[in-house]
């Protein structure tokens, strides 16, 4: 049987659900209203964010870039990244390897 997450606000208009986990691999699902922002951060997981729905200006690395539905993005270990939602949405991360502190 499927393990059911919580889902959590880690920032204001931000709910984080974990989708599915591993060890090596984690799903993790990001709603965002708009206006939100994931404020810039770095771990040593690496990323990749597929955006499900919505608009979202994405800084990785100190660049800016306008991603929307159907785009995705890769953030290397230990680059500082973010987020501010443009239009309400989803993002879609998985992290290799999982990480811990969201269970």
């Amino acid at each position: 049987m499927p393990q059911s997450f919580p889902s959590v606000s880690p920032e204001p208009g931000v709910t984080r659900q974990v989708m599915s986990d591993h060890p090596d691999l984690m799903v993790v699902s990001f709603r965002f209203e708009t206006g939100a922002v994931g404020s810039l951060h770095s771990h040593p997981q690496i990323q990749a964010t597929y955006v499900l729905k919505g608009r979202f200006r994405v800084t990785v690395d100190g660049k800016d870039r306008e991603v929307s539905a159907g785009d995705s993005l890769v953030v290397p270990s230990n680059v500082v990244h973010g987020c501010q939602c443009l239009e309400a949405g989803e993002l879609i991360d998985t992290f290799t390897p999982r990480r811990d502190e969201f269970l």
